[in-house]
């Protein structure tokens, strides 16, 4: 196992740790079966199957279109490196995500990540089966490798990972943060520059009335700074009441995993309609 895989191991084991021991890891409030098992199967899926598979694949397209390209990049600044993965990964990432909330079609590949009813460092991966797969901005990040660039991908993914997992642990390690106020000044400079507990937390905001929730906003991943430059952040520094979706038919476990292998259930007001899906 690569040494930067390792890390990331440890990182999200220690989270992990944390929420086994200041919360409850495996026995979340409004847990169901299905839960475990999407989260089990997407995350499996992706780092053994998905993401290699993207890696090898971006490569192979490269060699066949671009051979002599192989290592272009390898001698560049290494601030520049990682400038071109924060705007072809990350960058990439905001707007697939963003997109993810626009339309109803995207939306069904995405929907099981927000469909748990807590957080948790469990849901870091937890996704359709077919959303990372399609994901541009880890294809870019395979092309960015084959020109030579791996050694700051690892580099690049150990911080990217940690912030991810950070943000989605329901152990909020900013919330003490925010009570010291002679830090409130370093606070408002971070939670604007990466994804905090609050601000990922209100993305996944069950209730559209809780001020704590912007669940069609707070779309980065590593940088919080895409939404605050593309208009979709919203701070409070509060954290929601609750989390998962609502108006919305329960989704089965075919429809987390595979839609559109498995279609969605519609659902129904008291005078059986059609409620329309908003996302």
């Amino acid at each position: 196992m690569p040494a930067y895989s390792i890390a990331i191991l440890a990182i999200y084991l220690g989270f992990g740790l944390l929420e086994l021991w200041r919360s409850n890891l495996f026995t979340k409030d409004e847990q169901t079966r299905d839960d475990g098992i999407v989260e089990a199967v997407s995350t499996a899926m992706l780092l053994v199957v998905t993401q290699p598979m993207i890696v090898f694949a971006s490569a192979g397209i490269m060699w066949a279109v671009a051979p002599e390209w192989a290592g272009a990049l390898q001698g560049i600044n290494v601030l520049l490196a990682i400038l071109l993965f924060l705007v072809l990964d990350d960058m990439m990432q905001y707007w697939w995500h963003r997109a993810s909330h626009s339309f109803a079609w995207l939306y069904n590949l995405h929907r099981a990540h927000h469909n748990a009813r807590y957080m948790s460092v469990r849901l870091v991966y937890r996704n359709n089966l077919f959303y990372y797969a399609m994901m541009p901005g880890l294809w870019f990040s395979g092309v960015l490798v084959y020109l030579g660039l791996g050694w700051v991908y690892a580099g690049y993914l150990i911080v990217k990972m940690t912030v991810i997992i950070g943000a989605h642990c329901d152990v909020a390690w900013d919330r003490r943060l925010y009570s010291i106020k002679w830090l409130s000044p370093v606070m408002w400079l971070v939670e604007r520059t990466i994804s905090t507990p609050a601000t990922h937390h209100a993305h996944h905001g069950r209730h559209a009335d809780d001020p704590a929730v912007h669940y069609k906003g707070n779309y980065g991943n590593l940088l919080f700074f895409w939404d605050v430059l593309f208009g979709t952040a919203k701070i409070t520094r509060t954290y929601p009441q609750s989390y998962g979706v609502e108006n919305l038919a329960p989704a089965s476990l075919g429809q987390q995993l595979m839609w559109p292998l498995f279609p969605e259930q519609k659902a129904e007001d008291e005078n059986g309609q059609t409620v329309g899906e908003a996302v």
